[in-house]
């Protein structure tokens, strides 16, 4: 499966500076010092089993991982005896190159527009008809860069926001429906009516959720979506 340019040179960046040093079976490590604190340990496995791991310099010599060779397994035990945990691992998602075109083409599903500030109380009656849980994994925001809702019978029963994505020329997508419309299309509409509009204005639509997030994923790949892999970073209550 063929993604674009846009996203193969934003993940290869991490693992494309410094000093790469080959490890064994499709694991390699890159110590790089332009990695941000809060990304001085970044690792993605890509759905081909490839697993490329950066660390900084700092990090590289605390772990004692500047010398020797390195399995992905042995990385991760060495991470854990230095007392450095990463987050879970998130899934990534997005669309072929060979969709977006077609995408674009697609009209929005009937009752799926985008919102604005004027939704705002049907928004509200929609947060209020959602889990807490499923709110805070969802990250769906009216005030984000996009929003995109679908109603049935007048009310606002999913929607899904986007927002640029660290600098990057990516758009991250979130997704909520309410328990009971689930099952009926709405995630799929509204993710396939924000991911062309992102594409519209120059983004790349990106998908993420946790492994365990069975639903989440099962979402992305009824909206069109192909896996790209797994990536973690580096916990922020790591030693």
């Amino acid at each position: 499966m063929s993604f674009t340019p846009t996203i193969t040179r934003y993940w290869q960046t991490p693992f494309a500076h410094g000093e790469v040093l080959p490890g064994e079976g499709r694991f390699s490590l890159t110590i790089n010092a332009d990695l941000g604190e809060d990304r001085r340990v970044t690792v993605l496995t890509t759905s081909d089993g490839t697993v490329r791991a950066a660390v900084t310099p700092a990090l590289a010599e605390r772990a004692g991982l500047a010398t020797g060779t390195f399995s992905a397994s042995s990385f991760r035990a060495r991470l854990a005896e230095t007392g450095i945990t990463v987050h879970d691992p998130d899934n990534l998602f997005y669309f072929p190159e060979s969709e977006h075109a077609a995408l674009q083409r697609e009209a929005a599903a009937d009752g799926v527009r985008r919102l604005t500030a004027s939704d705002g109380a049907a928004f509200a009656a929609f947060e209020a008809a959602a889990p807490e849980a499923d709110r805070d994994d969802a990250f769906v925001e009216l005030d984000h860069w996009a929003v995109v809702g679908a109603f049935a019978a007048g009310r606002l029963v999913s929607a899904a926001s986007a927002y640029p994505w660290r600098d990057a020329p990516v758009a991250d997508i979130g997704v909520l429906t309410v328990p009971d419309s689930r099952g009926r299309g709405h995630a799929r509409a509204v993710v396939r009516a924000l991911s062309a509009y992102a594409l519209g204005e120059g983004y790349e639509p990106q998908y993420r959720c946790q492994l365990d997030n069975v639903a989440s994923a099962a979402t992305a790949r009824r909206a069109g979506l192909t896996l790209f892999g797994t990536w973690e970073v580096v916990s922020p209550d790591s030693a």
